[in-house]
């Protein structure tokens, strides 16, 4: 490690962080920039590896937080006017992990409003720009995120993913987006979007830190009853340092096997859905599919094609359970307790219904009615009993699926990058470029987006690799086999 091993300090790189910050404040990346409080913690760093401290593995290394985690540095906004001013009494579990490490906050990314949306359009405080095109969408509804490590701001970043918001974000901005299993990643501390779908992930720029990242953060967490008990690093080696330019990755064999296990090709079975392959799917998103296969089958995995049927219902399942689960979510967002409150009031109603109305962007309006609507009386089994269903019929397909292969690898979506305001005035045609990532959230599975070339345009291209549950370090290390 550079820090500890004083060939650099966490001061510089911390600095460093925030210049490129600075540099780039027209992609709109961050609500919020914490320099004063990161300094001082770097030059706290920098003075326990004087003193001989043990100081973590992510000593000096500057990141930054999805705006919907909790932490006391800066409001938590979600990117919603309904939350602005929100200082949070708690720290996430997720970042005190990353702090414990050594890692220094810098600052607070911009999302979708409580990341509802697939493009971070939906913010209040405007959208995120495209790390390739300042003229298209960053993706979302971690666009901010995605694009501070795109942009080389900070080695990674936090992010959400509830039907792709890791994922999609990541393959629009050319880097990695790992969906964890669902219950690897403790969700204490940040701000809930589907209860029963949201997980929580990183960006980086390579395999290899998104390996250390989890490994440092999958564990079970008493805060937060739905986390496992820790899987990811049952036999994984310890070693393991971060692989950007502030440390070094280690290149010894890896203890466990992951190494061996990837490099014997034959036992490798990748499954391509063949229900994806149709005029629905961009050309260049299709070729680029298509050239990895190629890929793969030359250093000798084997290709299975898979039908799964059922996967076309996903899009449909997703937007009736998870819409109700955030009207539920939101329903503590009443201008009452914290956060925004209309100064337009009468009386008690007018305080929840003008604040309500004023503080939520359409988006998330939207969703409120439809998980409302879903949820009332006389549509509840038509609706949401019958979607429920529906779901467990998908986990069943995804559990089939994996008796004929160890990985499957598809599209993250169906579009490159799209312009800004292309899809805003059609809510459906927004929805329907979540088509390939909310099955995964749907069946809880872990899925890792990875770079995949670029257009004609010169536009970022990226594939998902997907395992069953918790085989999430065994997809980061296949993932070196696509690179």
């Amino acid at each position: 490690m550079k820090v500890a091993n004083k060939n650099t300090t966490a001061v510089s790189l911390v600095e460093e962080a925030l210049k490129k910050a600075e540099k780039f404040a027209d992609y709109h990346v961050f609500n919020f920039l914490d320099n004063k409080n990161a300094l001082k913690k770097a030059a706290e760093i920098d003075k326990r590896i004087k003193k001989g401290d043990n100081v973590g593995r992510l000593a000096g290394v500057p990141f930054a937080i999805k705006d919907n985690f909790l932490a006391p540095e800066g409001s938590t906004t979600a990117s919603a006017r309904i939350l602005e001013g929100f200082v949070s009494p708690i720290t996430a579990t997720v970042v005190k992990k990353l702090e414990a490490e050594g890692a220094i906050l810098v600052g607070r990314t911009n999302l979708d409003a409580f990341a509802h949306g697939s493009s971070t359009e939906n913010s209040y405080y405007g959208p995120t720009l495209n790390s390739a095109d300042q003229t298209r969408v960053a993706g979302g509804s971690s666009g901010g995120s995605a694009v501070a490590v795109a942009l080389d701001i900070v080695p990674f970043t936090t992010g959400t993913d509830t039907g792709g918001s890791i994922r999609q974000p990541a393959a629009f901005n050319g880097v990695y987006g790992m969906k964890p299993t669902y219950g690897a990643v403790s969700r204490y501390g940040i701000v809930a979007m589907a209860s029963s779908t949201d997980s929580i992930g990183f960006f980086t720029r390579t395999p290899e830190d998104m390996d250390l990242l989890m490994s440092i953060c999958a564990s079970q967490d008493p805060y937060d009853m739905t986390t496992l008990p820790d899987f990811y690093n049952a036999n994984a080696d310890d070693s393991r340092h971060f692989a950007t330019g502030w440390e070094q990755v280690s290149e010894e064999p890896r203890e466990d096997g992951r190494d061996e296990a990837c490099r014997e090709s034959s036992s490798i079975r990748v499954g391509i859905i063949k229900d994806f392959d149709n005029g629905t799917v961009h050309p260049e998103i299709r070729q680029a599919l298509k050239d990895k296969v190629e890929q793969l089958e030359k250093k000798g995995h084997e290709i299975v094609e898979l039908n799964m049927p059922m996967l076309k219902y996903a899009l449909a399942v997703y937007y009736i359970v998870v819409p109700a689960e955030i009207a539920s979510n939101l329903s503590r967002h009443d201008g009452v307790r914290y956060g925004f409150r209309s100064d337009k009031v009468k009386d008690l109603d007018d305080v929840y219904a003008n604040t309500r109305n004023e503080g939520f962007m359409a988006e998330n309006k939207r969703r409120i009615m439809i998980g409302n609507f879903v949820l009332s009386s006389g549509f509840y089994d038509a609706y949401y009993l019958k979607a429920q269903k529906v779901r467990t019929l998908i986990i069943e397909e995804y559990a089939k699926a994996f008796e004929k292969c160890d990985f499957i690898l598809t599209p993250v979506a169906p579009n490159p990058p799209f312009k800004l305001g292309e899809k805003t005035g059609d809510p459906v045609a927004m929805y329907l470029e979540d088509v390939m990532s909310t099955p995964i959230n749907l069946a809880g599975l872990p899925a890792l987006a990875v770079p995949a070339g670029i257009t004609k345009d010169h536009l970022p291209l990226g594939l998902q690799l997907i395992g069953p549950r918790r085989s999430d370090a065994k997809i980061i290390e296949f993932a070196k086999e696509l690179m």
